[in-house]
């Protein structure tokens, strides 16, 4: 599009990150203006799954670590080897969805992301029904192959937007916020300067 950017259609299928089953199937159009801005995305899915299902493996997560007598803390998820232990995966499940805003933010006609590892995790106890981890993920940069650290601190409830701070080492210690305007499934702010939450 002159003076806009490059605009892309786009035709693809998901499918759940633990079992490999197909989720569903989107279209969309991802726009990359020639601003350094993110790109802008238009999407529609259909779920192969219906909203009560998808709303029922959310309760379930959320109820697992809700469940948690003490604080979740976590390190190298997962580990060298590939392996997450059973008791970290829900800690897994809301990284993933989390640093889904990261890489869509910081993603570029000409770079990707996808996140490496977890590797640290630490759960902060709320007065409120909300949960809340502070992570440090390692995001792969293709094509570069850079491996770049960053600091999410992630609030989720079910059936709420997730939300999402985030700040990563090469961006200058710059806090974004890559929250989500709709309810989001986690099986889904102002722009402030400080290095810590």
């Amino acid at each position: 599009i002159p003076d806009s950017g490059h605009k892309y259609y786009l035709q693809f299928s998901t499918e759940d990150y633990r079992t490999g089953e197909n989720a569903g199937s989107c279209l969309a159009t991802v726009l990359y203006p020639k601003t350094k801005s993110p790109p802008v995305v238009n999407i529609k899915c259909t779920d192969t799954k219906d909203q009560k299902q998808i709303q029922e493996e959310d309760n379930r997560l959320y109820q697992k670590i809700r469940r948690q007598t003490k604080p979740i803390i976590g390190n190298n998820i997962p580990d060298s080897y590939g392996n997450i232990e059973p008791a970290l995966e829900p800690v897994w499940a809301l990284a993933v969805a989390g640093s889904g805003y990261m890489m869509w933010e910081k993603s570029t006609e000409n770079l990707g992301y996808f996140m490496a590892q977890v590797k640290s995790a630490k759960q902060w106890i709320r007065k409120d029904d909300y949960i809340e981890f502070d992570y440090t993920v390692l995001l792969h940069e293709i094509p570069t192959q850079e491996i770049i650290s960053c600091h999410m601190r992630l609030t989720w409830l079910p059936a709420h937007p997730l939300k999402v701070k985030y700040f990563c080492s090469s961006e200058n210690q710059r806090l974004e916020d890559g929250s989500g305007m709709e309810s989001g499934s986690a099986a889904g702010i102002l722009d402030e300067r400080e290095a810590n939450f």
